[in-house]
Order: structure tokens, then sequence, then C-alpha cells
């Protein structure tokens, strides 16, 4: 078994590099549910350089994020508020206004789906700026330990 996921994750790597871990990094951060993560990890076990891995997925992730941003801004009030009723949106407005760029870090730095917090930045109305300094502070730390991890790994 492992040796066919060494195969697959060696033909991605040969097929995409760095566009690919971009792609993944880029889309997962709106709507689709692989993370980055195991291709980037991939990607710097067969060669990759783990810092323009880290740097690619982190980018990727921060401008796909940034999408999830404005649709949650310009979309995604109407279907939360069809999801939730209308207490629970207001006390989820005040939290987020409360702790949003501790929400972001947290999302971005953890399994928390982030895609999930990038809408509800948007819904919410949390500054840009701040936010995409919070998802590039928690992206770009978690990407570097997966690219090292990687690196680490196709040394053995």
């Amino acid at each position: 078994m492992f040796e066919g996921l060494k195969q697959w994750a060696e033909e991605v790597v040969a097929d995409y590099g760095y566009w690919g871990i971009f792609i993944v990094s880029f889309t997962e951060s709106i709507i689709q549910p692989v993370p980055p993560d195991p291709f980037i990890t991939g990607g710097t076990a067969f060669g990759l350089v783990p810092l323009n891995a880290a740097l690619t997925a982190t980018i990727g992730s921060v401008l796909g994020g940034l999408v999830g941003y404005f649709l949650g801004k310009f979309l995604g009030e109407p279907i939360l508020k069809k999801i939730i009723s209308e207490k629970h949106y207001e006390k989820g407005e005040i939290l987020f206004r409360k702790y949003g760029i501790w929400a972001v870090i947290i999302a971005a730095i953890t399994p928390v789906p982030f895609k999930v917090i990038c809408w509800m930045a948007g819904i919410f109305e949390m500054p840009v700026l701040g936010f995409l300094l919070a998802a590039f502070v928690g992206r770009l730390p978690r990407f570097l330990f997966m690219a090292f991890f990687g690196q680490w790994i196709g040394n053995l």
C-alpha cells in the first residue's frame, strides 16, 4: 500500500509540481475538501524545495481564502440566514467581530475547516487586511512544517 501512495505522490509532483500545490491550496480555501498538506509533504519528499512549496501553498491558500471571503460577503448572508436562526446569526456576528482574527489564525493553522472561516469573515465583514494578515500568519507556519517534514521523509 505504501508503495502505491509513494508512486501516486511522485506522479503528482512530476506532473504538476508547484502548480499542483497552488491549485489544491487555492481551491481548498474556497470549497473543495482535500487539504494541501499531503501534496506539500509529498512534493518536498520527492525533491521540491521546501520553502518554495510552503510559500506556493500559502499564497494559493490565502488567495483562495480571499475568494471565499468575497463569496461570503456577497452571497453568504442569505444562505446562512436560511440555515440558522436570526438569534444565532447575531450571536455569531458578535463573536466573530470580537475574535475574528483569532478564528482565522486558528483555522489556518489547525484542521478546522479554513474555508468556513473564510466565508464567515466575509459574511460578518471582517476588515479584509486583518483577514489577509491572519490567514498568512496561520497558513505559513503550518505549510512550512509540512514542507520540511516532507523533506525529512524524503531523506530517510
